[in-house]
């Protein structure tokens, strides 16, 4: 159903707007901020946008935060608030920002999931026997190959690849663009995908992968195609775009130690972004120590 043009709506559809437009935000990213700050109307009520205090949004985090919303989406969600209501000090006359200052609760830090490279092989190795199936498979090499975020996969188009060079040109967060490595394995997908693509897509399809349709593939699509060949492929991890992005950087930086490489790889605007993926080399030396060492589990007498 169509929204009311509620004021809060109204200020809604223009900052998703200036979102989209000044800040070139993907649409993927345009709508978790619509959605963080639909929440933020449902916890405000009948209590007007320029009515709430720094004590509003304090009781608004911990209600979320009873209901078992963790500190990263909390952060998250109180990121999208505050510039939400520094865009309407700057174009619509509010004078406060309640959100200004608050910190959301922290939750232990969790280390990223990642597959093992006998696992993402086999995930990646699916029977192409058909259209979707090819689709799939080059997907999923581009995810795993290049270490792509979900919403770069969706929005390339095919100028963007050199198969000669073996590169991909990349517009990542805040519109930066960086150029990533394609490994041949992936390339080899992508010609097979390509050679078939014009006979699914539309005529002005600008995409590089596209959906049943003929039109751009859907972030949503993507992510049940994933889910989809990881219970046929035997994963017994759940399957979702993210989890072949920490694959190829857990495996790149097991294979090279080059943690300045993956993060410009990644598109990680700062190194203590990436570190995380140290810990998880870390746990993985610690298993080989533990297994292969002779000494590793030995209690000295």
């Amino acid at each position: 159903m169509p929204e009311t043009a509620t004021p809060n709506n109204q200020y809604l559809r223009g900052y998703l707007a200036w979102l989209r437009n000044e800040k070139q935000y993907s649409e993927l990213t345009v709508e978790n901020y619509a959605r963080d700050l639909r929440h933020l109307f449902d916890l405000a009520a009948d209590t007007t946008l320029d009515q709430l205090r720094i004590h509003h949004i304090r009781r608004f985090i911990a209600q979320l935060h009873s209901q078992g919303l963790g500190g990263r989406s909390l952060a998250r969600m109180l990121s999208a608030w505050r510039g939400f209501f520094t865009y309407l000090i700057r174009d619509h006359g509010l004078t406060d920002n309640p959100c200004a200052g608050l910190r959301a609760p922290k939750s232990p830090k969790s280390l990223p999931q990642a597959l093992s490279p006998d696992e993402t092989i086999r995930l990646v190795e699916i029977p192409t026997d058909t259209p979707e199936a090819i689709r799939d498979k080059a997907m999923f090499e581009l995810f795993y190959s290049s270490g792509l975020r979900l919403a770069e996969l969706v929005s390339l188009d095919p100028a963007q690849l050199d198969m000669i060079a073996g590169e991909v040109r990349v517009t990542g967060k805040g519109s930066k663009t960086r150029i990533v490595p394609l490994g041949q394995y992936a390339i080899a997908a992508l010609r097979n995908w390509l050679s078939i693509r014009e006979q699914i897509a539309k005529p002005d399809e600008t995409a590089l992968f596209v959906g049943k349709r003929g039109l751009r593939i859907s972030p949503r699509v993507v992510q049940l195609r994933l889910g989809y060949w990881g219970v046929k492929q035997g994963i017994t991890s759940k399957v979702h775009p993210h989890l072949l992005r920490h694959s190829f950087a857990t495996h790149v930086l097991q294979s090279s130690g080059d943690l300045r490489a993956v993060q410009e790889m990644l598109g990680h605007a700062s190194i203590s972004t990436t570190q995380v993926y140290t810990h998880l080399d870390f746990q993985y030396l610690s298993k080989i120590y533990d297994d292969a060492h002779p000494r590793a589990k030995k209690k000295a007498k």
